[in-house]
């Protein structure tokens, strides 16, 4: 079919109101008789408007017209159902219908228009395919909103007042009336408020499932339904000729059976529901799908919502009670009983379908492989595989060819020692180590420790050889170059091949005192010697109001620069604060080297010559 030009859709819109405004004018002036399906409507409306144009119209009578009439519309709309899943009709109808059914539904009741409401949910049931989850309760939702509503109030109750206000008034029964043949058998139990609180209590757990997993609701639930049981196990109903006698009377009189969807919880009638089987049946019925549902694998359900040993065990005892109490209801009540059992067994296989997810029922169609016909592969020689006589691999090349099979094992030839090309730290270093004496008078800019290249290397050589590498240290170095000169001095202390004293100490001083040579007569153990009281006092006295410059390479912080200044006046004290709060940050890491390097960096080369004179002079043996 061709595109609509604009005019056409123009024509069809217009066409399309009017249709539904005189439509809506005839049902107001003169209804049409619900026995004549509107079959001349649609005929008229499929071909010359819009598709979705016979639904629309179709809604606007079922909204116009009273209940009575819409079930006889409704009866056209069962008939087509096989027309409305049709490709025409489908895809163009199918939201109409759905909201045409849902407005009925909302206007009809549960109660009264019960085989109403089942002949809409039938006709959706047919109408949507099994896949369509829009009519799915996915998440396992109840419906919190259908409160059974009874007697509470004690003091209102009638129980035990009934019987003797009827032998006071000792009204005659009349005719059509129930007579002493049909008046139930005396319960052996007597019915009582108590027993009819806890009866009509039990339908908010049937209504919420949910409170049984709590604790104090479950002991609640299991007293009650403990007595109700008792009472239906008390109170059986054993007459099953007469019941079967009332059947075959309502099937001759042409009666329907009756069904109400809601109970009726008048206190009044406790002891005639007691003894109607149909009344008993959905009790216990609901029993088993409450069983169901908490025993059951629900996807949606909550993690805490699971069931201990004895609330099972309870459960599985009272399953058998219950189908053993539905098979002594009259009439057939074991064909009853098997009937249930089996229907719940069956939507055992929905729950599983719903929890994996609604997946299609429709399988692909199934198509037989072409067989394909296996390729021919020339085989390869024996001496490329490595299979000849001498077991050699050919690579296509005689260079790659000899490397190839220098060795048999390529992993093994890989591991030999042959293959360890990383120099030792004493042959690397010896010529920077020579660098670094100053008898050999080598200017900074031609040392080797300068050279970026030479640097790299001698960071991953340390990385892989010196334990110096990863110690942690406090220093802080401008420059590459000078972290390796560092390097250098500690390295020509514990190499055996090159002895300490070709490194000399020079005797004169730069003027930041900055001599790194001048580390070569210090201890081993200098890197791990803390700072005594004695040489803070010494360095406090030395540096005096200077402090704040040494504490911004101490890494003190702002507030705690402040709080000193605030603690003491004497600048002496506040020198020596500033050196016990870094002390007891750095902890083991606070060491003479540390604090000598910071002193340099300050620019108090002085101060940091002098501590480390000192702790060589109290170190020396």
């Amino acid at each position: 079919s061709r595109p609509l030009t604009d005019s056409e859709t123009e024509k069809k819109s217009t066409l399309d109101q009017t249709l539904r405004a005189v439509l809506e004018g005839q049902i107001v002036s003169v209804p049409p008789p619900s026995s004549s399906p509107p079959l001349k409507w649609f005929a008229c409306c499929c071909c010359i408007c819009s598709a979705t144009t016979p639904f629309v119209l179709l809604g606007d009578v079922l909204d116009c017209l009273p209940l009575d009439q819409c079930d006889g519309i409704f009866s056209f709309v069962e008939e087509n159902v096989s027309t409305w899943k049709s490709n025409s009709f489908y895809s163009a109808g199918k939201n109409y219908l759905l909201r045409m059914c849902n407005d009925l539904l909302r206007r009809l009741s549960k109660s009264q228009n019960t085989v109403f409401c089942g002949r809409i949910q039938l006709f959706l049931a047919r109408l949507f395919p099994l896949s369509e989850k829009s009519g799915l309760n996915l998440q396992s939702q109840f419906n919190l909103d259908n409160i059974t509503v009874f007697n509470k109030n004690e003091q209102e109750s009638t129980l035990g007042q009934q019987s003797t206000e009827v032998k006071e008034d000792g009204m005659e029964v009349e005719e059509g009336e129930m007579g002493d043949e049909d008046t139930p058998a005396p319960c052996s139990i007597p019915i009582d408020y108590n027993l009819y609180r806890k009866f009509w209590t039990l339908q908010d757990y049937f209504r919420n499932p949910v409170q049984c997993y709590e604790k104090f609701s479950w002991m609640t639930f299991v007293k009650y339904s403990d007595e109700t049981l008792a009472v239906f196990k008390s109170y059986k109903l054993d007459d099953t000729q007469a019941s079967k006698r009332k059947l075959e009377e309502m099937q001759t009189a042409g009666g329907e059976h009756v069904y109400f969807a809601k109970f009726l919880t008048s206190e009044k009638l406790m002891d005639l529901q007691l003894s109607d089987s149909n009344f008993r049946r959905h009790i216990l019925l609901q029993y088993l799908i409450l069983f169901q549902y908490l025993r059951g694998q629900v996807k949606f359900k909550s993690s805490s919502c699971v069931l201990n040993d004895d609330q099972t065990s309870w459960m599985d005892d009272t399953t058998k009670v219950v189908y053993q109490l539905l098979r002594e209801i009259p009439p057939d009540g074991d064909r009853f009983a098997s009937m249930v059992e089996h229907i719940l067994n069956t939507e055992e296989n929905w729950n599983s379908w719903k929890n994996e997810g609604c997946p299609s029922f429709v399988k692909e169609r199934w198509s037989k492989p072409k067989p394909t016909r296996p390729s021919r592969k020339r085989p390869a020689p024996e001496d490329f595989l490595g299979k000849g006589p001498d077991r050699k691999l050919l690579m296509g090349n005689d260079e790659l060819t000899r490397l190839w099979n220098l060795n048999p094992d390529n992993m093994e030839a890989c591991k030999s020692d042959s293959r360890e090309f990383m120099p030792s730290l004493e042959d690397f270093f010896e010529e920077a180590i020579e660098q670094a004496d100053p008898a050999n008078m080598v200017e900074d800019e031609y040392k080797v420790v300068r050279n970026s290249n030479y640097g790299w290397r001698a960071l991953r050589l340390l990385s892989r050889r010196s334990p110096h590498f990863f110690q942690p240290t406090n220093q802080q170095f401008k420059s590459l170059a000078d972290y390796l000169e560092n390097m250098v001095i500690k390295l020509a202390k514990e190499l055996p091949d090159i002895p300490s004293e070709e490194i000399k100490t020079g005797e004169e001083e730069d003027e930041n005192g900055d001599n790194l040579l001048k580390e070569s007569n210090d201890s081993p153990s200098i890197q791990s010697k803390p700072v005594t009281n004695s040489q803070m006092d010494e360095v406090a006295a030395k540096l005096g109001g200077q402090w704040r410059t040494l504490a911004d390479h101490l890494e003190m912080k702002e507030a705690e620069i402040r709080e000193i200044e605030a603690d003491g006046e004497d600048v002496d004290l506040q020198a020596k604060m500033l050196l016990v709060a870094w002390q007891d940050r750095e902890g083991p890491q606070a060491s003479v080297e540390s604090l000598a390097s910071a002193l340099r960096s300050a620019g108090f080369g002085s101060i940091a010559n002098s501590l480390m004179w000192q702790f060589s002079q109290n170190n020396s043996p």
